[in-house]
């Protein structure tokens, strides 16, 4: 039995519980891992509140795709790990199948990464899905080059701190909008070249400014809704703006056939890499580079205990953070 977070009721924060669960050991392609720190996602807010693009399969249900840890047990056909390795978990499967807020987890060994030397845990939980899904869609879709503009939405997410630091990798301009000015200064920290304040500017004209007129070559938006006609107005003509996230909650109709023509709206998912052997391979190797060379590190916004993960979901959804919440886990 181990110590396992289960919900048995969509809801908000208050449904999650701490709760003894058997666990089992690992079948073929499966890793049993001894978690020591969990990342916090967006998706698993919606998924427990019934909001995910996936629903809840049956109940108790189980939360969680990212954590960093130690193999512990090696199910059938599983090769290249061994008992002991320190890994990480990205989000490479359904939260119906699998979940990591435990003490212990199993997990499908083609979701699993080995930790790079010198990143702890709770790097290790912190790293990978931000820098994976911006990789996924800016570098590997996008082909973002140097001299591109990008403009970076919800830039003080985990995500959009990650976006930043890969446009700059690869000589990109990171252009980060933000709703109220209050983070305008962590984000010229964190590597942005401009932010636009969203509450007080227009972000098609000040784009247009900032890129001479042209507008950017990439908007990388985690928000989508309404605002996704006043963004497409950034950008330039033969564009691409990459959606996400549905963080405004909201539908928003089809942009006008002025804004729409020559620019591209894809819509994007971290598991379009993740699942594909290949792809996650290529991202494995980008962000390990970066990682070594310095150009790219976690950003820790908070640690909670266990104990505390509605107090973790309930700062989620507050959105006060300014990069990456993280759950440890004691032993």
């Amino acid at each position: 039995m181990v110590r396992t977070v289960r919900f048995h009721e969509s809801g908000g924060p208050e449904v999650l519980r701490l709760e003894e669960a058997e666990i089992g050991s690992p079948g073929p392609g499966e890793l049993l891992i001894r978690v020591d720190a969990i990342g916090l996602n967006r998706a698993e807010v919606l998924f427990r509140s019934g909001r995910y693009i996936e629903p809840v399969r049956e109940f108790p249900a189980r939360l969680g795709a990212e954590a960093a840890g130690v193999v512990e047990a090696i199910g059938e056909g599983v090769t290249g790990f061994a008992v002991g390795d320190a890994v990480s978990v990205v989000p490479a499967f359904s939260m119906n199948d699998y979940a990591v807020y435990a003490e212990r987890a199993i997990v499908p060994a083609r979701a699993v990464l080995r930790r790079p030397d010198g990143l702890d845990a709770v790097g290790g939980a912190a790293v990978w899905m931000p820098y994976v899904t911006a990789y996924g869609a800016l570098v590997d879709a996008g082909r973002l080059r140097a001299g591109d503009a990008v403009v970076v939405t919800a830039a003080s997410s985990s995500v959009g701190l990650a976006a930043i630091r890969i446009a700059n990798r690869v000589g990109a301009v990171p252009i980060a909008t933000t709703r109220t000015a209050a983070k305008r200064d962590a984000l010229l920290k964190a590597g942005a070249a401009e932010v636009v304040v969203t509450a007080e500017e227009d972000v098609a004209g000040r784009v247009a400014a900032l890129t001479g007129g042209r507008g950017a070559e990439f908007v990388f938006d985690a928000v989508s809704g309404p605002g996704v006609s006043e963004l497409l107005g950034a950008l330039a003509p033969g564009g691409t703006l990459f959606v996400y996230g549905e963080l405004s909650g909201r539908e928003g109709l089809l942009p006008p056939l002025a804004l729409l023509a020559g620019r591209s709206i894809r819509g994007y998912t971290l598991h379009e890499v993740t699942r594909d052997r290949e792809g996650l391979a290529r991202a494995e190797a980008f962000v390990a580079s970066g990682l070594r060379s310095g150009a790219f590190a976690p950003v820790v916004d908070r640690v909670f205990g266990l104990a505390e993960i509605a107090e973790a979901h309930r700062y989620m959804e507050a959105g006060e953070q300014v990069g990456k919440i993280v759950v440890t886990v004691d032993h």
